[in-house]
């Protein structure tokens, strides 16, 4: 009773609090003040009389939120807006680099710098929510209906004019519209995609950023084509990166001269343990015997009339190393009878041959592909010197191929038939690195 009476308090507190910092946020927002962080363009002023809260245009970023607010109207898209600041080298906010969704954020939520309103003069407070998931424990924007918004006239701090603002929503509508629809105007989700295989694994070896999918069908680095920072231009095909994995997992796991000596070691392996299981129960069972012909000679002793007060504690003794030993007996494990398949290794290279039919089952895709990639740490993809893309595998897999790879005994390792293509697998901590192509 006491821990729930404090835990009905505790959250009690929490929800008192949020409601007094929330009343204070509105009155801070109601000022005219800005209640939140520092936005991009405006500096911060030390806290007066009437509180903190007050900003001033920062002129530099000012002219540089103009040129941007004036690009996407006359047609830039943000990813290209980000790609020339970053080219020319003009700083971002907080000083990080310029990515496509800093400049286009979200509309409905008033993310990003087009969606700013205090560029326009406007101080828009309440737009979003945030709750709790309760299945994923974390925070979500839950946009708030647009009669909850508290719009407050700040016209000192207004960047852009009317016309320049109004031009860039109207160009969001018209690019909202067109990405929401397909080619027969259908609606569609263009943020969801489809998960492959090796979505979320690859990252760019110059960079080091994500690898991902830049249009439907290729692979490209994330920061190449959202700041333009990287110079790792290079793209590969989806279907032959998973190809080129795939085919490399086949040759390489394709050993069943591994398997043929898995069988024996697991055969020898399992006839020891029978041994040595064997040999310690025949022990237990030959000094439970002793045990037991020790106390039936005393028993008939003390029936012939020769107890000694010291045969008590002998006795206990006795009885209690049988009870040891007949415990010992009973709960010792019985080894499994297990019998190999006679064609195992045979059987191991027809499923691994049949790798890729299996990841293309539909009733077993989805367990196939996330058995595959828990085994994957990272792929990287480097430019090589021929103007290819160089992949290297890192994680278990890693560490499987190259065991078989050692136990293989390969001198000779055999190459790709796709020029400018390689693929090298390099183990984790614990194992020296192996560089191969295939």
């Amino acid at each position: 009773m006491h821990v729930g009476m404090l835990g009905t308090m505790a959250q009690m507190y929490l929800k008192d609090l949020a409601e007094k910092t929330r009343r204070g946020q509105l009155g801070r927002a109601l000022k005219g003040r800005i209640p939140g962080g520092k936005a991009y363009g405006y500096d911060v002023l030390p806290a007066g009389p009437d509180g903190a809260g007050e900003r001033r245009i920062n002129p530099v970023e000012a002219a540089v939120i103009k040129r941007i607010f004036t690009l996407f109207a006359t047609g830039t898209s943000p990813r290209a807006i980000a790609k020339q600041l970053n080219a020319e080298g003009v700083p971002g906010p907080d000083g990080r680099d310029w990515r496509d969704t800093t400049i286009r954020g979200q509309l409905d939520r008033g993310t990003g710098l087009l969606n700013n309103a205090l560029y326009a003069g406007r101080l828009e407070w309440n737009r979003c929510s945030y709750v709790k998931d309760p299945r994923t424990g974390k925070r979500v924007a839950r946009p708030n209906p647009r009669e909850q918004w508290e719009v407050v006239p700040v016209p000192e701090l207004r960047i852009v004019d009317d016309a320049l603002w109004a031009a860039v929503k109207t160009r969001q509508e018209e690019v909202r519209l067109v990405m929401s629809r397909d080619a027969d105007g259908n609606a569609l989700n263009g943020a969801h995609r489809q998960k492959y295989l090796l979505s979320g694994l690859l990252a760019c070896g110059v960079c080091g950023g994500g690898f991902t999918i830049v249009n439907a069908h290729d692979y490209g680095c994330s920061a190449h084509r959202a700041k333009g920072t990287c110079a790792n231009h290079g793209r590969i095909r989806r279907e032959v990166l998973e190809r080129r994995v795939l085919d490399g997992l086949k040759h390489r796991l394709l050993a069943p001269e591994l398997v043929e000596q898995f069988a024996r070691d697991f055969q020898e392996e399992v006839n020891r343990q029978a041994a040595e299981l064997n040999q310690s129960r025949a022990q237990d069972q030959g000094r439970l015997e002793a045990v037991r012909r020790k106390i039936a000679s005393m028993i008939r002793a003390i029936e012939d009339g020769l107890y000694q007060p010291s045969m008590k504690a002998r006795m206990a003794e006795l009885e209690a190393e049988k009870a040891a030993l007949e415990e010992r007996l009973a709960a010792a494990p019985e080894l499994p009878k297990v019998r190999l398949h006679p064609n195992l290794a045979g059987m191991y290279r027809q499923k691994v041959a049949a790798l890729e039919q299996a990841l293309a089952d539909p009733e077993i895709k989805a367990e196939a592909m996330e058995i595959v990639r828990s085994q994957i740490e990272r792929i990287t993809l480097t430019p090589g010197e021929d103007g290819g893309l160089a992949v290297e595998l890192q994680g278990d897999l890693a560490r499987i191929m190259q065991l078989c790879e050692a136990g293989a005994g390969k001198s000779e390792r055999p190459r790709t038939d796709v020029p400018g293509r390689g693929l090298s697998v390099v183990a984790g901590a614990g194992f020296e690195p192996a560089t191969f192509r295939l």
